[in-house]
C-alpha cells in the first residue's frame, strides 16, 4: 500500500475527546501534497494514529456552515 502523506496546515479545534484520549478534530490538511481541505476525523494522542474521516473542499465547508447555521440546536435539548 502506498504511503499516505499529510500535513496539518492549520489545527482549527477539538470537537470532542473520548475516554482513551482520542480527539475528534477539525483541521485544514494537505493530503499527498495536494491543496489543503477541511478535515474532520479522530486522532490518537500526539496524532500518532488516525481514524476514518471526512474531507471537505472550501466550497463544501462553506455550504456545510450555511446548512448548520439554519439549525436550531436548542430545540434538540
Amino acid at each position: 500500500m502506498a504511503e499516505l502523506k499529510y500535513e496539518i496546515v492549520e489545527h482549527i479545534g477539538v470537537i470532542s475527546e473520548n475516554a482513551k484520549g482520542w480527539t475528534k478534530e477539525l483541521n485544514f490538511i494537505s493530503w499527498n501534497d495536494r491543496d489543503p481541505k477541511y478535515d474532520i476525523r479522530e486522532w490518537a494522542p500526539e496524532h500518532a494514529k488516525m481514524g476514518k474521516g471526512v474531507t471537505l473542499s472550501v466550497d463544501e465547508a462553506a455550504q456545510l456552515k450555511e446548512l448548520l447555521s439554519g439549525i436550531d440546536f436548542d430545540s434538540f435539548e
